[in-house]
């Protein structure tokens, strides 16, 4: 019985050919193109990353918030309420962490982090109590909280990150993010990130219908009108 033949073939010489050095530059110039897209797009997507983490950090904050003002529309109407229903109001970032940190709502080892991002370190000390509370010692609070209410609708803001103030420009070197974009919770509890070129009105075609439905209601706004600013007593560190 004869073995097999293998049915490999030898290449004729003529047919083997290297790359021409023309064929080559063209693959290198390919590669370094992508190569240089793929670094374009590296910092928009980790800052993409970043203000997720600090979005989810804001929504812990809303849940936080919400079972608080839940317990005290069903118990102590007053005592646990949303930031803009105290009398006296509250007028500082800190007293109103506390409000959440002193009957259990948020841990007074986790406010750090919540309130942190890069560019917007908060440092803190805790105080275990009864109650426990928290002291502010430096750095900033990466969110804000605004002053609603419970009467307030749905769509109107409960916090946003400190670089953005209601329908303005975000200014250069704003912390955190900057003009990279911005964060908004409202009060129904939907949270969204935002490009810089959305802060204003300007941005949604000046329809301020638009513009109130899909970003936010500022407290103290009807809705069709939108106003410009922070409203007054807007929780902020420092």
């Amino acid at each position: 019985m004869k073995a097999n033949k293998s049915c490999w073939k030898h290449p004729d010489p003529e047919e083997v050919r290297a790359f021409t050095v023309i064929e080559l530059l063209v693959g290198i110039a390919i590669v370094i193109v992508l190569v240089a897209l793929a670094a374009a797009a590296l910092p928009s997507a980790l800052a993409k990353a970043q203000m997720s983490g600090t979005m989810n950090n804001a929504r812990q904050l809303y849940l936080a918030q919400f079972q608080m003002a839940d317990d005290g529309s069903a118990t102590i109407p007053g005592t646990l309420a949303w930031p803009g229903d105290y009398s006296p109001p509250i007028t500082d970032l800190q007293t109103y962490v506390n409000k959440l940190v002193g009957p259990g709502y948020l841990k007074g080892g986790d406010v750090a982090r919540l309130l942190s991002a890069p560019g917007a370190g908060l440092t803190l000390t805790v105080n275990n109590g009864p109650p426990s509370s928290v002291t502010f010692t430096g750095g900033t609070a990466a969110l804000k909280v605004h002053p609603c209410r419970d009467s307030d609708r749905s769509n109107t803001i409960f916090c946003t990150s400190h670089n953005y103030v209601y329908n303005a420009a975000i200014a250069n070197g704003s912390v955190p993010y900057g003009t990279k974009g911005f964060i908004v919770v409202r009060k129904a509890g939907d949270a969204a990130v935002f490009k810089s070129g959305q802060a204003q009105l300007a941005g949604w075609g000046n329809d301020c219908t638009k513009f109130q439905a899909i970003l936010g209601l500022r407290t103290g706004d009807n809705p069709g009108t939108c106003g410009n600013g922070d409203p007054a007593n807007t929780l902020i560190y420092p």
